[in-house]
Formats: C-alpha cells, sequence, structure tokens
C-alpha cells in the first residue's frame, strides 16, 4: 500500500476515534446530598389521673385534653420543622399518695422526667422529695392545697413542681362570698382528711368569720373515704339541729369539702333528713360531678350542691378543643382541670424544647426556669397558639394566680353555670 492510501486510512482512523469520543455520555456531576432530617427527639410526657377511684370525672377529662394536646403539639412541632415528638405515659393513681409515687418512680425508670398530673394536693406532697431528689418537672392541673399543706416552706423547695390552678386561700374568699350571697348566716363544714381537705377547712373556716357567718362545727372524715358515712352524716344532723334553734334552714348550709365521695354521702342521708333540707356548699372537688348526676341527682336537685371551680376560658383555643372534645366524647365539654392540664401540656413541651433547642439535652433547671415566661408569652399567643385555661401566671411558688371561679349548682338534675366570683372585685356576677 502507497503513502497516499496509509494517510487516507489515517485520517479515517482518527476522525473515528474523534467521533466515538463525542459520542459517549458526558460525565454526570455528583448530586447533592439532600438535607437530612433532624434526628427525631422524643419528649416523654407522663400523665397521672384519677381513672378509678373518688375524682375519676375529672381524671378521665384530663386525659382526654392532654391526649388532645400531645396531637396538637407533634402538629404543631412538624410544621415548625423541629424534631420534637411528644409519647404520652398515662397512669392512674386514684389519688392514692402511694401508688401516685409508686407511679413517679415507674416513670422515671423509663426516662420520663415532664408530668401533667398528680391531681390531688396529697400525692403532691408524696412525690415532692423524690421529685426534687430526680429533678423532675411536675406540672399539676388541680392541686389547690396552700404550700405549707404539702410540706413546703420556701419557693425553692417547689422549684420542680408548678401548679395550673390558683390555691384554696383564693377558691374559700369566693366560698365564703358565695355563702353570703346565699343569705346563710350559719355552716357546718365536712371535710376529707387530706393535705387539701385540711386547708379548705382552715381556709374556710377563717373566711366565713371574716364575714359573720357562724362555723358550727367541722367534721372530718379519713382519706381514703369510707365506705359508711352514716356516723358522719349522724354527726353533721345533730349540729345542723343545734342550728335550727337559732336560724332558720334558710340561713343555714353543710359545706363539703369533698370530692365525688359527696355523692355517697348525699345517698346515705334518709329522705326525710333535716340535711335534705338545707342548702349544700361543695368545692372544686365536687364541681359538675358526674357521679353526683348519675347517683343522687334527686337529693342534689334538693339542696343545690353549690359549688365554686376555678375556671376562665380562653377565646378561639378554647372553642376549638371544645370542638374536638366534644366530637370524640359523645357532646361532653371540657372540664377546668382538663382545660388547665392541656395549657401545662403545651408549656411544658414547649420550655422543654426551648432549652433542648439551646443544650441539647434535658436540663431541669434550666427548664424550670425557663417555665414562667414561657407561660406567659404562650398566654401571648407568641407562639402561635394560644392558652385554652385563660392567662396563665404563677406566683413566687409556681402556683398559678387566680383570678375568677364560676359557681356550679344541681339543677334538673344535671349541672348548671349559675354565676362567677371576680377576684379583682369579690364579687359575683349571677347568671341564673
Amino acid at each position: 500500500m502507497n503513502r497516499r492510501w496509509l494517510g487516507f486510512f489515517g485520517i479515517l482512523l482518527i476522525a473515528g476515534v474523534l467521533f466515538a469520543g463525542c459520542a459517549q455520555p458526558a460525565e454526570e456531576k455528583p448530586k447533592e446530598a439532600a438535607p437530612s432530617k433532624p434526628a427525631e427527639v422524643e419528649v416523654p410526657l407522663g400523665v397521672l389521673v384519677d381513672l378509678s377511684g373518688p375524682l375519676t370525672t375529672y381524671g378521665e377529662d384530663i386525659k382526654m385534653t392532654v391526649t388532645i394536646a400531645s396531637e396538637n403539639l407533634n402538629a404543631y412541632f412538624e410544621e415548625q420543622g423541629k424534631p420534637y415528638r411528644v409519647k404520652l405515659y398515662v397512669e392512674d393513681t386514684k389519688v392514692d399518695p402511694k401508688i401516685a409515687l409508686d407511679k413517679v418512680m415507674a416513670l422515671h425508670s423509663k426516662g420520663v422526667k415532664l408530668i401533667v398530673g398528680p391531681m390531688g394536693s396529697g400525692e403532691v406532697k408524696n412525690i415532692l422529695e423524690y421529685v426534687r431528689s430526680n429533678k423532675m418537672i411536675i406540672a399539676s392541673p388541680s392541686s389547690t392545697a396552700d404550700p405549707k399543706y404539702i410540706g413546703v416552706t420556701s419557693p425553692e423547695e417547689k422549684k420542680y413542681i408548678f401548679r395550673f390552678v390558683a390555691t384554696d386561700s383564693f377558691q374559700t374568699k369566693a366560698i365564703a362570698k358565695l355563702a353570703q350571697e346565699l343569705g346563710v348566716k350559719a355552716v357546718v363544714i365536712t371535710y376529707i382528711g387530706n393535705a387539701w381537705g385540711k386547708g379548705l377547712n382552715e381556709f374556710g373556716s377563717s373566711e366565713f368569720e371574716k364575714l359573720g357567718i357562724e362555723v358550727k362545727s367541722s367534721v372530718e372524715y379519713p382519706d381514703p373515704p369510707p365506705a359508711d358515712f352514716t356516723p358522719y352524716v349522724a354527726t353533721i344532723e345533730e349540729a345542723v339541729n343545734d342550728l335550727l334553734k337559732k336560724y332558720s334552714k334558710d340561713e343555714i348550709a353543710v359545706v363539703a369539702f369533698s370530692y365525688e365521695e359527696v355523692a355517697t354521702m348525699l345517698a346515705q342521708v334518709k329522705d326525710d333528713s333535716v340535711l335534705l333540707s338545707v342548702k349544700w356548699i361543695g368545692c372544686d372537688g365536687t364541681a359538675k360531678s358526674k357521679k353526683v348526676i348519675e347517683d343522687v341527682a334527686d337529693k342534689a336537685n334538693r339542696v343545690k350542691l353549690y359549688s365554686t371551680v376555678s375556671e376562665t376560658r380562653g377565646g378561639a383555643a378554647y372553642e376549638e378543643l371544645k370542638k374536638v372534645y366534644e366530637e370524640r366524647t359523645g357532646g361532653k365539654t371540657p372540664i377546668s382541670y382538663g382545660l388547665n392540664a392541656y395549657d401545662a401540656a403545651w408549656v411544658l413541651t414547649l420550655a422543654f424544647a426551648e432549652v433542648y433547642d439551646k443544650q441539647g439535652k434535658y436540663d431541669a433547671d434550666a427548664i424550670a426556669e425557663a417555665i414562667p415566661s414561657v407561660a406567659e408569652r404562650y398566654s401571648r399567643g407568641e407562639y402561635g397558639v394560644e392558652p385554652v385555661s385563660g392567662e396563665v401566671k404563677f406566683d413566687e411558688y409556681n402556683d398559678r394566680v387566680g383570678s375568677e371561679y364560676r359557681i356550679y349548682a344541681v339543677k334538673e338534675g344535671s349541672w348548671a353555670e349559675v354565676g362567677v366570683w371576680k377576684f379583682a372585685t369579690n364579687s359575683i356576677e349571677w347568671s341564673g
């Protein structure tokens, strides 16, 4: 082959190589990895409630509202792009202080350090030292005993215990004013012998006397409540008969600082007893009790069982919760303690998230310090959500500052709201 053909084939060869190179797919640039989603942070939230004891009505209410709160919190964090997810650990304490401590210890062993509850002041008193030693944060929606009755002598001792309800020093003012406006001039008090009942009896007696209302006697019964109330009923009956020598039936009232066992007590009052001819005044342990309506509606109708409960409702947030609650309970409405518990769940979790964002860990001291300011910002709607129980603000003992008490009474076999007591003016606005 001559040189001319060799040159020709050489040109073809080079062109082929060049063509083949151009036909190869272009080298792809490595794709940027998608931003990784933050690792999920579980927020274990304990719920200590009474589901089978003397405060079942309120315990079931709290369980439902906290369940709804946890769902709303998880939706909130999802929308905010935050990794927190609330997981509930619900336990039944029967309002028994010993059981409450056992449950707190069990929850702590599972890594639960934030708790909504327990409900009773006796329970709070019994878990106080364990909570303090293990740096757990407790938010009770319904413990109202004065700090001294739960073994607290200084704010520092109650650093990790928050109560989302006003203490009995507020409630007894409302009860005394209620008695005065009902025309009551003398009372016989009966109360459960625990920290809560004893506190109500002490503060209540003082407030009655300030308004010139005679306190004939105070009849204590044990905690847990007895099955047979007849000896106590007989003692109350005797005191009322003594008062009838001086006052008319319309001027006498039996004041029951009780839980739902007031229904058992009324059930054991005979139909012709003088106790059914005078007024009965209850408190936050009896207000809207399902047991009263189911078991002793007729007797409750006769005595009215006027009952007070700290209850300041929020606006749109309350209406939204109420709608969901009614759908899930067949038309029932949330009670004040449930509203408190809903807000407690939000405040605890938001405070936890705020601290975790900064430190990447649980820090009880930092959370406890953050809770009051978180509560105030939550109350102002700064998180994009609002409280369902009104403004949440604490005093130096981490107890909620109260503003008003709603008054309920039994009418025609059901509970009806009949008025509201205003702390600012110590006056009652009657509604029916």
